[in-house]
């Protein structure tokens, strides 16, 4: 967007993520500022650390942070999203299945989904190794994209029916058998998605839709542990 409008960008970044990202973020010409993780491993005070720095960045001239974590905006943009699965499930759709960052992709595609189906089941995901929305201790993993370690400003618990915990090493694993046994390339986010999604289903049985997201291409993830086996 930054690049097609004219704007500078400037984005925090950590070796904690894939350098596919990285290199793409460069080719669009951003600036980056790194901070650095702890064995590549994203925690709570490697997230802390880089929004401060995006804090620190945003207060010199002619800059604006978006500070996505607390933009309430954030929501809305799901809706469509919401509404696509409803009509590609053909109108149907049970439980959704969705990993939790900010919480705006799972709150706005409930929302939109509720509106067709008020019984909707909503299930969230987070790494078992940072199972901080189940109450436990904040920790180290390597599920990039979500599991910031702490709870997001705008985590809406009364809206969320259930919440499941993957570890990194099984998201791994279905991100591998996604690209190997149906075709489908998506990074490790995915893997848990799809994780839990098959859990949410076999609880629910036969008759019922459960729709996840495949979040990304797994082309951003080639570099990292999870492709090389």
């Amino acid at each position: 967007m930054c690049a097609a409008l004219g704007y500078r960008a400037h984005f925090v970044f950590s070796d904690a993520f894939s350098d596919e990202k990285r290199f793409t973020m460069r080719a669009y010409g951003a600036d980056i500022t790194d901070v650095p993780s702890a064995d590549t491993r994203i925690t709570e005070p490697l997230i802390k650390a880089m929004i401060a720095k995006a804090g620190e960045i945003s207060r010199q001239p002619g800059h604006w942070w978006c500070d996505q974590l607390s933009n309430a905006d954030g929501e809305i943009g799901y809706h469509s999203l919401g509404e696509e699965l409803w009509r590609q499930a053909g109108e149907r759709v049970d439980a959704f299945v969705q990993s939790v960052s900010t919480a705006h992709s799972i709150h706005g595609t409930a929302q939109a989904l509720r509106s067709h189906n008020p019984r909707l089941r909503v299930v969230a995901v987070e790494p078992a190794e940072s199972a901080v929305l189940s109450g436990q201790p904040s920790g180290a993993h390597q599920i990039e994209g979500i599991g910031i370690g702490f709870i997001p400003p705008l985590w809406k618990r009364d809206q969320v029916d259930g919440i499941e915990t993957v570890t990194t090493a099984e998201a791994g694993a279905m991100a591998r058998r996604l690209a190997r046994e149906e075709g489908i390339f998506a990074g490790v986010s995915t893997g848990a998605n799809v994780v839990a999604a098959l859990r949410v289903a076999g609880r629910l049985g036969p008759q019922a839709t459960v729709a996840t997201v495949i979040v990304d291409s797994g082309l951003r993830y080639v570099s990292r542990d999870v492709f090389r086996s």
